[in-house]
C-alpha cells in the first residue's frame, strides 16, 4: 500500500501526514525505519489497527512503566506490571491479570491523597493490567526524554513493520 494510501486510511493528522509525504518515503515501513520520525508518531503508527501484535504493545506499556517504576510504591501495583508481562508472554491467565489488576486499582484507591504518584500508580496499574495501547505511552511519557527513551524501546521490540497486515 502506498504511504498516501495508508495515511488516508488510518486518518493520520495534516502535520504528520504532510511530514511523511515530505520525507519522499513510499511507504509507511520506510517511515517507521527513519531516525528522525517523532516518538509520539512512532507510537501512533504501532497502535494502528494490525500494525503490532497486542503481545508487543503489551510489553511496550510495560517497558514505558517501568520507565516510573520508582513512582510504584505499593507491591500491589508492581505486581499487576509483572503479570501483566507474564501474560503477554502466554504464561499468565486472563484471571491472573485481572486480580492484578483488581489489587492494582485497589491499592491505588487506598491512597489517601491523588499526589502525582499516586495518579501513576493508578495508570500504571490500569495500562499494565488492561490498556496496551497508545494510553500506555501516554501515561508514562512525562517529557522529550522520556518519549526517546520510548521511541528507542518500540524501534527495538520493532525493527521493521510487517506490511502485509
Amino acid at each position: 500500500m502506498s504511504l498516501i494510501d495508508w495515511l488516508e486510511k488510518h486518518s493520520a493528522c495534516k502535520e504528520g501526514s504532510d511530514w511523511a509525504v515530505a520525507t519522499g518515503c513510499e511507504t509507511i515501513q520506510e517511515v517507521w525505519l527513519r531516525d528522525d520520525l517523532k516518538p509520539e508518531w512512532r507510537i501512533w503508527i504501532a497502535t494502528r489497527k494490525g500494525m503490532v501484535s497486542r503481545r508487543v504493545l503489551r510489553k511496550f506499556a510495560c517497558a514505558c512503566v517501568r520507565q516510573v517504576w520508582h513512582l510504584l510504591t505499593d507491591d500491589r501495583s508492581r505486581t499487576a506490571v509483572e503479570v501483566a508481562e507474564r501474560y503477554a508472554d502466554g504464561m499468565a491467565t486472563a484471571e491472573e491479570l485481572d486480580a492484578a489488576y483488581e489489587a492494582a486499582y485497589e491499592a491505588a484507591c487506598e491512597a489517601a491523597a491523588m499526589t502525582a504518584a499516586c495518579e501513576a500508580t493508578q495508570e500504571a496499574a490500569w495500562v499494565a493490567a488492561r490498556n496496551a495501547s497508545l494510553h500506555a505511552a501516554r501515561a508514562v511519557a512525562c517529557g522529550s526524554s522520556a518519549k526517546r527513551k520510548q521511541n528507542k524501546i518500540l524501534r527495538q521490540m520493532v525493527p521493521t513493520l510487517d506490511e502485509a497486515k
